[in-house]
């Protein structure tokens, strides 16, 4: 099972997935690196993570000071939000 959420491009013939999906009946926050076939169908690569949801949040947290440290180098503007 796996529950699209969002995705975005990444290159002309790949793009990032994040979706919500379940192996062994665990869920898992998923974002994934698609390529696009030859027959133009889209297929997901060994490239990505799978995180469980009870690791959301630090996850989370650190994607936060990532962030942080972008807009501290002026790499990033600083998002508003």
């Amino acid at each position: 099972m796996s529950e699209i959420v969002a995705e975005m491009e990444k290159g002309w013939n790949e793009k990032i997935v994040f979706s919500l999906s379940e192996f062994k009946g665990k869920k898992y926050a998923d974002i994934r690196v698609y390529y696009e076939d030859d027959e133009g169908e889209w297929k997901p690569t060994r490239k990505g993570l799978a995180l469980s949801l009870d690791r959301w949040e630090e996850f989370k947290d650190n994607l936060k000071e990532l962030e942080e440290f972008l807009v501290a180098q002026g790499h990033l503007e600083a998002s508003g939000d």
